[in-house]
């Protein structure tokens, strides 16, 4: 029951991170880095500390105890995935959004998940064991759904809009970039352990990674407000935040940008409670959360009628990978519930 415990969250978390950007269609008058900023204060810095405060008990007694190490180690990886999604933003002016998250969530993927167990030496005993083999098959199956959802998407925009604009030779340097720091974030979680280990001491159970939160969310909120604010400098647009050009826009810009940093905020509350939930394996909790993240983005995509007006080839394409990410999930699971036995 754990573990179904712990694959029902990663959904909640990956269907929270597939909405946060439908608020953003209701913004007006603002630029991308005022909006950006606004809705990064509310997910990077606001939540993590007033949800902490919330559901760890003896908050304090816990960062004093904490090593200093873990801290620093959380808050500079952060950093890192904060660079990450200023990349993955860039990208897509480049090559669009489909191919941009097909490259950079496929990469995030694998090297997420894969990476630590290979760091801490325990990714043999992984293959050798109960289920460890189940897993691997789901991660490589994801990663191959998720490039289906590349290929589908890239389709989708070819036969909607062309292919006018785009610049590979920029945009897959930063989508590789993008893929590489995104993993970063599950990084910065395994280096705050310690920090999650002592929240679990002091009661905090299910809810003990929300400590880790306060340093790798502000690690990529830094990053974040570095390069909004110079692109504030450099376009003059400090003043938005005080008033806009549209009328009665400004109250609701802001709500908009609170709702995306509140269902940005949901993926990492949730991830949490499901990382904590799957045991053995769970090193794995990165490719089912970004795996359902996929899913959930496209099949949200699907409900707005993004793809309505495909062929029907594309669709055949969007449907297999569909299909295919929905196959990973499943023996990701059997893996963990094998391995668990």
């Amino acid at each position: 029951m754990q573990l179904f415990n712990g694959i029902f969250f990663h959904g909640v978390g990956a269907s929270s991170a597939a909405l946060c950007y439908t608020p953003e269609k209701k913004v007006r008058g603002w630029s991308w880095q005022t909006y950006w900023l606004a809705q990064a204060a509310v997910c990077w810095l606001l939540l993590p500390v007033v949800v902490a405060l919330i559901t760890v008990p003896s908050l304090g007694q816990v960062l004093k105890e904490a090593p200093r190490a873990a801290m620093i180690q959380s808050f500079l990886l952060g950093m890192a995935y904060g660079v990450g999604g200023t990349a993955f933003g860039m990208a897509i002016r480049y090559i669009g959004f489909s191919l941009t998250y097909a490259v950079s969530v496929g990469l995030s993927c694998v090297l997420g998940t894969l990476i630590p167990p290979i760091m801490d030496g325990s990714i043999s005993t992984v293959i050798n064991s109960s289920g460890g083999n189940w897993i691997l098959t789901g991660v490589f199956l994801g990663a191959v759904g998720i490039a289906f959802c590349g290929v589908a998407g890239r389709m989708k925009e070819k036969a909607l809009s062309g292919a006018q604009g785009y610049s590979f030779k920029k945009g897959l340097p930063l989508c590789i970039v993008a893929g590489i720091l995104s993993a970063f974030y599950g990084f910065a979680i395994n280096a705050g352990k310690p920090i999650s280990d002592l929240a679990a001491a002091h009661g905090a159970g299910n809810f003990q990674v929300n400590a880790v939160y306060i340093f790798s969310n502000s690690g990529a909120f830094l990053t974040t407000l570095f390069y909004t604010l110079n692109l504030h400098r450099k376009h003059r647009t400090f003043g938005e935040y005080k008033q806009v050009v549209v009328s009665g826009a400004l109250i609701t810009n802001y709500l908009m940008a609170a709702l995306t940093g509140f269902f940005w905020y949901g993926q990492f509350f949730f991830y949490g409670l499901g990382h904590v939930n799957l045991g053995k394996y769970e090193f794995s909790s990165w490719a089912i959360h970004m795996i359902l993240l996929v899913l959930f983005s496209t099949v949200v995509g699907m409900v707005f009628k993004e793809w309505k007006f495909t062929n029907a080839r594309t669709r055949q394409v969007l449907i297999s990978a569909l299909l295919i990410l929905l196959l990973s999930v499943i023996l990701l699971t059997y893996g963990n519930y094998i391995g668990g036995s």
